[in-house]
């Protein structure tokens, strides 16, 4: 798979308060595999964009996912800290008290799912990846007894397919709802992952990477552990 597309399947971002803003709308329920298709494409599809997308997180705070692809890179931005991944380095900056501290490791190589593990703890954060978007999915599409809604809605102006997922068994999710947009982004996301209750929904889109995102931030402490 390019690295282009894998790149986003790294990570993430997104409130809506109990329900989804056009998710609540009476849906239909659908095949699960063809759901799970035409998500899992969507998502690659967007591998291919350059863009910038400010999130909602409960509580007023924000988070904010930047992509490009010349020179590739990305950029996940949540309360307290940030995540970014270029061809030089990962760095994971993270506030403790009044202290950011930025810590650079090698960049992947090839450059690919670097936020996989780099998010293990995304429900810390408010976050939810891609590719965890997609385990859940698929999880819900294997198991018999659960259902699996299908509506649409616009979120920050964008067209955008959304799932309601219920009585998922034995699931790092048993229930949860989910919109992509039609250029493959994650627009929102309501549920309880891993006993982590994960709300964002995306307010803004744009088809650039604004360049502030991958800086280090203002005053942080760098701890570089890259090989020499």
């Amino acid at each position: 798979m390019p690295r282009t597309r894998l790149i986003l399947l790294a990570l993430v971002v997104v409130t809506l308060g109990a329900t989804l803003p056009g998710c609540g709308e009476a849906g239909r329920v659908m095949d699960r595999s063809d759901l799970v298709n035409e998500l899992a494409s969507q998502l690659d599809g967007s591998g291919e964009l350059t863009y910038t997308a400010d999130y909602q997180l409960p509580g007023g705070r924000t988070a904010t996912i930047a992509q490009a692809r010349s020179p590739l890179r990305a950029a996940y931005v949540y309360p307290d800290g940030k995540l970014t991944i270029t061809d030089e380095a990962t760095t994971d900056c993270r506030r403790s008290g009044s202290t950011m501290t930025c810590t650079l490791t090698a960049a992947p190589t090839p450059n690919n799912v670097p936020a996989v593990a780099a998010f293990q703890d995304a429900g810390q954060h408010g976050l939810i990846s891609p590719t965890v978007a997609i385990s859940l999915l698929t999880a819900a599409a294997l198991d018999t007894d659960a259902t699996i809604e299908q509506s649409g809605t616009t979120i920050a102006g964008r067209p955008a397919t959304c799932v309601a997922v219920r009585g998922v068994r034995d699931a790092r999710a048993s229930a949860f709802d989910a919109c992509i947009t039609t250029e493959g982004v994650l627009g929102s996301f309501s549920g309880v992952v891993d006993g982590s209750q994960i709300e964002i929904a995306m307010t803004r889109y744009r088809e650039e990477a604004d360049p502030a995102l991958f800086a280090f931030p203002p005053g942080a402490k760098i701890v570089d552990k890259r090989p020499a």
